[in-house]
């Protein structure tokens, strides 16, 4: 039923730089988080990969973002 948006806009938001605990975040790295996302789906689309491994890659690429961000903080907060 229709294109589905969310999981690509949450992508965007966190690849931007936005934290996902809560923060402070900016336009211009979340238009780049989406343009990232936007060359990902691309990518995934050309080398012909099916929607259900897209949505598998591209959460997973959430779950690495995330991650990363908490690692930044606690390393952030040892100093």
């Amino acid at each position: 039923l229709g294109q589905s948006y969310e999981l690509d806009a949450i992508a965007a938001v966190i690849l931007g730089g936005t934290s996902f605990v809560g923060g402070v975040g900016s336009i211009w790295g979340t238009l780049i988080g989406g343009l990232i996302i936007a060359v990902l789906s691309n990518g995934l689309i050309l080398a012909g990969v099916s929607d259900i491994w897209q949505y598998i890659i591209k959460g997973l690429v959430i779950i690495v973002a995330v991650a990363l961000d908490r690692y930044r903080l606690q390393a952030g907060a040892r100093t």
